[in-house]
């Protein structure tokens, strides 16, 4: 069971709470834990990455452990932890303006 916390407004899009728990088959990468979490809430399909490329929308970013796994490859394993759940992946949406 992999533990993911949202923010705000996907977590208000999902009609959800702060943290949701997901089955993940396979090892726990970015595409498997995005691919669960649109298969278990729908209404976050394209929120988080393009429906079209897959690939994460630019001010979403994801954290574990007090480190940013942002820029991690998506199918690079993610750490231990968070695979067996002892800690959860973050995202968050960046902030952005002038």
């Amino acid at each position: 069971m992999i533990r993911v916390i949202l923010p705000y407004h996907l977590r208000t899009l999902a009609g959800t709470g702060r943290e949701v728990q997901l089955d993940v088959a396979g090892p726990a990468t970015q595409r498997s834990i995005l691919d669960a979490l649109e298969a278990a809430y729908p209404p976050l399909r394209g929120a988080v990455r393009d429906p079209v490329t897959g690939k994460r929308r630019d001010l979403m970013r994801f954290f574990a452990q007090g480190k940013d796994y942002t820029l991690l490859g998506p199918d690079d394993p993610l750490p231990d932890a968070v695979a067996s759940g002892a800690e959860p992946l973050q995202i968050v949406g960046a902030i952005a303006g002038g």
